[in-house]
């Protein structure tokens, strides 16, 4: 009892100013989304914004891309990440420029980036005047603003790729190798070892990245600002919309709350696939 007590008590000065400023922020959102603490007008308990962003096509429309933008780029950013981590995981010439070269993006900003992309893809662009240019192609192509949003999955790839690469590094460094070599030794080929020594021991990293990437990529808002389709909304470009542009704060509340579960329950589901994954692999 005594030492859970001091552990308490030496966690609390960090620990508890997380809980108060996360918990401050979901009680307020929940309280506006039922008409409570109303910043633009009285405030009284009601299911009305509930039951009007329910029945809202924009909205249903914003929470199906937010899940399909998180999940495709998440899984995609760890997919791209394993190999690469595990060709670094021995040092050889040229490899501390190679893993620089892949943590770079941490160094730019979002926005940064999103407005670097638009230079790339625009329809004066560089790719396109240089297909144009070069005869490949009879006039540029529009690419931005695409309506599969395929420009804001390779954002969120290039941005945060390198921090399923720190996570999935750090694990497979850690992999023993006399049990590489033994399975080798027995005949398991590359893929057999990946299954059933790689996977199952750094089954905890890509827990890790595919949660941390998910909750990013479903509340961005620069790059779908920026990049996104002209057509959809994102939850987070939707929150914005209802509070900036309308002044309707309780609405945006109910987006804000609807976005926090999003988060919530996705990263749940990933954590379960993931640990379903390890019981397959066994």
């Amino acid at each position: 009892m005594r030492r859970a007590l001091t552990i308490l008590l030496l966690l609390a000065p960090g620990l508890g100013l997380v809980i108060a400023l996360m918990g401050s922020v979901f009680y307020l959102a929940v309280m506006q989304s039922f008409g409570l603490m109303n910043f633009a007008g009285e405030s009284a308990l009601s299911l009305s914004y509930w039951q009007t962003m329910l029945a809202e096509p924009r909205y249903w429309r914003a929470l199906q891309y937010s899940t399909y933008i998180a999940t495709t780029s998440s899984l995609l950013a760890v997919a791209l990440a394993y190999p690469l981590a595990l060709l670094l995981r021995k040092p050889f010439r040229g490899s501390l420029l190679l893993s620089a070269l892949i943590k770079a993006p941490l160094l730019v900003p979002g926005l940064v980036a999103a407005f670097l992309f638009i230079n790339v893809i625009a329809y004066h662009g560089v790719i396109n005047e240089l297909m144009v240019r070069t005869g490949l192609w009879e006039k540029p192509i529009r690419m931005q603003n695409d309506a599969n949003g395929y420009g804001v999955i390779f954002l969120q790839i290039w941005k945060q790729m390198p921090f399923a690469f720190l996570l999935l590094s750090g694990a497979v460094q850690g992999l023993p190798e006399p049990v590489l070599l033994a399975a080798r030794d027995l005949g398991a080929g590359t893929m057999a070892r990946f299954r059933k020594i790689v996977l199952p021991l750094t089954a905890n990293a890509m827990q890790a990245s595919l949660i941390l990437i998910f909750i990013g990529a479903a509340g961005d808002f620069s790059f779908q600002a920026a990049a996104g389709p002209t057509s959809k909304h994102s939850l987070a470009t939707l929150m914005s919309n209802l509070q900036g542009e309308q002044g309707d704060w309780n609405s945006a509340a109910v987006v804000a709350v609807t976005l926090m579960a999003l988060s919530l329950f996705g990263s749940a589901i990933l954590a379960l696939a993931v640990r379903g994954i390890q019981r397959l692999v066994r």
